[in-house]
């Protein structure tokens, strides 16, 4: 009995599991495309006096954003604009947000070029 019950809770599971995987592409697919453009003129405006111009920070405390997935990037700007991340700043700035502009901000700095020199190389 106890492994029937096993059995029946691993295929229910695996159901839900099974669903909420065939809802990811869906809601990739929903997000607006990103204008590298776009997000350059509005990330001068709104990011570059903490995350420089070109993504790379200026003040200590806040991270380089150059380089970072877009993927990435306009997920956490949505969370901080839903709340589920929390930050001062970034909280207030992210609510001013559409979703196209989080796109456009994401595809901006997603689009610039980071190299690394490995030292003693």
């Amino acid at each position: 009995m106890r492994g029937r019950r096993f059995a029946a809770a691993a295929i229910a599971a695996a159901a839900v599991l099974a669903g909420a995987a065939s809802l990811a592409p869906a809601q990739q697919a929903a997000a607006p495309a990103g204008d590298p453009r776009a997000g350059r003129r509005l990330a001068g405006a709104q990011c570059a006096a903490c995350h420089g111009n070109d993504g790379m920070a200026v003040l200590p405390e806040a991270p380089h954003i150059a380089g970072q997935k877009a993927s990435y990037t306009a997920a956490q700007l949505q969370h901080y604009r839903s709340g589920e991340r929390k930050h001062e700043l970034m909280t207030v700035v992210s609510q001013t947000l559409s979703d196209q502009q989080i796109a456009d901000l994401a595809a901006w700095y997603e689009a610039i070029q980071v190299e690394a020199t490995v030292p003693g190389r």
